[in-house]
């Protein structure tokens, strides 16, 4: 299991449930992932007046004509279950007086059905819990500040007459360790940090999918990069820091420098972004002014407290807010059970592509496709048969240890992928980063270029409307690092 998140977690626990041994690579002291700063909650139709139907419609509204429908129609059945399993392990979510879920409501949802723990603070939840119960596992050895370097794979005779296939046998660490097993799941998070304005910590420059690309396995809709509408912007300290969407959902606005409202602050998190990124670059202001002076500060503490650090007071001024690099909708293609193109290998997350969220996510889909496809990913691991593990000779223990370890991306990188693949993209700021140093800078800029369109996360000035020729199709990145366009089903 290589990362440590809400994905990572769930899947080691539960592989360990089924008797399996597990060992959990983290580059991080556990509870500290990014995973632990997310303040959204899990997206579950478990409200009287919600419905799988009403989930599932909201769902592939939100992303734009290019949601994979059976990877939509997966989690929105399983998401229900996947909370009740979190609470018999002992998550405790936000609930009434009478002890029922206290849902909450976000961009693009038609209804309450987002459930929180301590408000905002779902992330910090979840992962201190999951991470109590890994940590006590017998079954799950924890490598606390370990790093995956590369992935270990060879060739296997798939039939007779059927010729032969790459696999998945384990990992290389950082360390020179390798560590064979019967199938690794990538848990890495995303890319967002690629870009220099970010509410990622500095670690999410997708190392999982770079790892995957390496050994052979299919990368997708790495174009498509959602970005957050309301993260903190001109405060030392605070920059970047991601105001959760579910704040608007109780009623916070949002308001020019006149004072009026521009959007509507319910709308799916592209839309938003791009009237407030239209708006700035009509007025030249850094930042528009998010109103939530009428909100209960009971019902979001962390964020109060992590404002008020900074020396804004929510209850009675307006917070400045501007888009910043948020979600990556793209990552390593998938099948329904986290399957990779690479047999052996898995992955479940923000470092995945199954097509769930199209074109732009869905809020507070994410964390409920965490605990969703990790199930699945374990389930369809542990049904396989184990292949003959042996092991590595001297020669080819030296050769993996000799593997480089995914490229870092330096300031010049991050400002670049900020400037040329932000909120609006030019064809010649594209061009401009197939020359940049970083892999997956390049391979950005190549699903971007083959994007000759306008659609939900994804803006090219010079095709600025949405082409219904390239509905449900998805940009996939083969190991030669070749576009080639594919609808799944």
């Amino acid at each position: 299991m290589v990362g440590a998140g809400a994905a990572g977690l769930y899947a080691a626990l539960c592989a360990a449930r089924e008797q399996a041994n597990v060992v959990l690579v983290s580059a991080t002291p556990l509870a500290q992932t990014a995973s632990y700063w997310a303040q959204g909650g899990l997206a579950a139709a478990l409200a009287a007046d919600d419905s799988f139907e009403l989930h599932l419609r909201d769902t592939e509204i939100a992303g734009r004509g290019l949601v994979r429908r059976a990877a939509a129609e997966t989690l929105v059945r399983e998401a229900p279950d996947r909370v009740h399993d979190l609470q018999a392990l002992g998550v405790r979510f936000d609930a009434d007086r009478f002890g029922h879920l206290a849902l909450g409501l976000e961009g693009g949802h038609s209804v309450r059905r987002v459930v929180h723990a301590g408000g905002s603070a779902t992330g910090r939840r979840v992962v201190r819990q999951l991470s109590a119960l890994a940590a006590e596992e017998p079954r799950i050895t924890v490598l606390e500040g370990a790093r995956a370097k590369a992935l270990w794979t060879d060739r296997i005779v798939r039939g007779a007459g059927d010729g032969e296939e790459s696999r998945c046998r384990g990992l290389v660490c950082d360390d020179g360790r390798v560590i064979a097993a019967r199938a690794v799941v990538i848990a890495t998070g995303g890319a967002a940090a690629l870009w220099a304005r970010t509410t990622n910590p500095p670690g999410s420059q997708g190392v999982g999918l770079l790892l995957a690309h390496a050994a052979g396995a299919k990368l997708a809709d790495l174009e498509l990069l959602q970005f957050h509408p309301t993260a903190v912007t001109g405060v030392p300290g605070r920059e970047g820091y991601l105001v959760t969407e579910a704040i608007r959902g109780e009623g916070a606005t949002l308001h020019d420098a006149d004072g009026q409202r521009f959007v509507d602050e319910l709308a799916p998190r592209d839309e938003v972004s791009r009237a407030i990124h239209v708006l700035l670059e009509q007025t030249g202001q850094q930042s528009v002014g998010l109103d939530m002076r009428s909100i209960d500060p009971a019902h979001f503490p962390n964020v109060v407290a992590a404002l008020r650090e900074a020396g804004l007071d929510p209850t009675r001024e307006l917070i400045p807010v501007a888009p910043a690099a948020h979600y990556m909708m793209g990552g390593i293609v998938t099948n329904l059970d986290a399957r990779s193109t690479l047999a052996g290998l898995y992955a479940v997350g923000e470092s995945s592509c199954t097509g769930l969220h199209g074109a732009n996510r869905l809020a507070s889909n994410s964390l409920s496709e965490c605990f969703v496809f990790a199930r699945r990913a374990i389930a369809d691991a542990l049904s396989r048969p184990a292949l003959e593990q042996t092991a590595a000779s001297d020669s080819e223990l030296a050769r993996l240890r000799e593997l480089p370890a995914p490229a870092a991306a330096l300031p010049a990188t991050r400002a670049a992928l900020w400037r040329d693949a932000g909120v609006v993209r030019t064809p010649e700021g594209l061009e401009r980063l197939l020359g940049d140093p970083h892999p997956l800078a390049r391979l950005i800029a190549r699903c971007a270029l083959a994007r000759t369109e306008s659609r939900g996360a994804h803006r090219r000035s010079d095709y600025p409307e949405r082409d219904p020729r390239l509905d449900h199709h998805h940009a996939v990145i083969s190991a030669e690092d070749a576009v080639a366009w594919q609808t799944w089903t």
